[in-house]
């Protein structure tokens, strides 16, 4: 399979990566002040602009471009930059090249006329793939966090060659309709015959009045959005209440279009794949879950690893459908693990 062609614009500063006591540290923390006057550091990497398919995405990368590369993919309207600094730290620090991106329709990448120019979850896997074009990686250790996770799993069936390995993270089998199984719950209706267990009651109704309006300011944003956390989090693990300010407020400030990541939830539905496919995965593969995740319930781990041979399940005790800076060190530890 030979490379997409894109067009690439570098922004930024190259940051350097430098040893301190055995551990390579990544420079490039930049203080930001947001709209609501807080302060705050964020890592800083070598950022892209990438154009494929009529969209721009950004990306950017840390660590050394000799190093093994791990692609991380969010999930549905979540922006890159949700993937935990501490986590790529770790990763970084295990001797990995990490790239993060946005998804077409999140934070600083284009937004999409759904309506005019719809897009599948094929065309987002095709995304992921540029990205690695565009920073030439052939093969990469994917790692996909929800949707991210079905992403990773499509490129794992269609573009085998491009995965090292598959790290299906708080996801579940490719090929699931989600969107119907919210609906069915919504409207109170029994799951249908084999069909995975749907989202948990107070998840649902967290949803329903999570997304912000066209003229939500930012302290009213945050403030709709922390309800809708405490649900994904879980009851078991300490809820970090300042760390989801501080990423909602990041979230808020790069965003393009706020409410333009729901379309993410029509390319679920528009997706053709089965849960057939993953038979043909050879991709060693791990599926990491949590215990107490209100969005896919553990059923949905179990059911992934099932259809990809060789899949090795981790249960991560107290997780729910969030990546708390709490276990960056347990969930980089694992990938680390897995992409030896």
């Amino acid at each position: 399979m030979t490379m997409q062609e894109n067009k690439v614009r570098t922004e930024g500063e190259i940051e350097n990566v430098t040893e301190t006591e055995g551990m390579p540290e990544i420079e490039g923390m930049k203080e930001t002040e947001d709209m609501m006057g807080s302060t705050c550091e964020h890592l800083v990497g070598r950022e892209r602009i990438v154009a494929t398919d009529g969209v721009e995405l950004w990306a950017e990368e840390f660590g050394s471009p000799g190093d093994p590369t791990v692609l991380l993919i969010m999930g549905a309207q979540a922006q890159g930059v949700q993937w935990n600094d501490g986590l790529v730290r770790r990763l970084v620090g295990g001797g990995r090249r990490v790239v993060r991106y946005d998804h077409r329709d999140t934070g600083r990448s284009s937004t999409v006329d759904y309506a005019a120019r719809p897009y599948t979850v094929a065309d987002l896997a095709s995304d992921a793939l540029a990205v690695l074009d565009a920073f030439e990686v052939d093969r990469a250790h994917l790692v996909g966090a929800s949707l991210g996770g079905i992403i990773a799993q499509r490129i794992a069936v269609t573009a085998p060659e491009r995965a090292l390995t598959l790290t299906s993270l708080s996801s579940q089998p490719l090929g699931t309709d989600t969107a119907a199984v919210v609906l069915r719950a919504m409207e109170g209706m029994p799951p249908a015959p084999d069909e995975l267990p749907p989202p948990a009651p107070e998840l649902l109704t967290a949803l329903a009045s999570a997304f912000p309006g066209p003229d939500t300011g930012p302290e009213e944003y945050v403030a709709l959005r922390l309800p809708l956390w405490r649900v994904l989090h879980g009851p078991v693990l300490p809820f970090p209440e300042e760390e989801y300010r501080a990423m909602e407020r990041r979230v808020y400030e790069r965003a393009r279009d706020l409410l333009a990541g729901l379309n993410h939830t029509l390319a679920g539905a528009a997706d053709g794949d089965s849960t057939a496919d993953l038979a043909s995965v050879t991709a060693p593969t791990l599926v990491l879950h949590g215990t107490e995740d209100p969005m896919f319930p553990p059923p949905h781990a179990e059911a992934t690893a099932a259809a990809i041979p060789g899949a090795r399940l981790v249960m991560v005790e107290g997780m729910g459908h969030t990546l708390p800076p709490t276990l960056d060190t347990r969930l980089g530890d694992e990938i680390l693990r897995h992409t030896a």
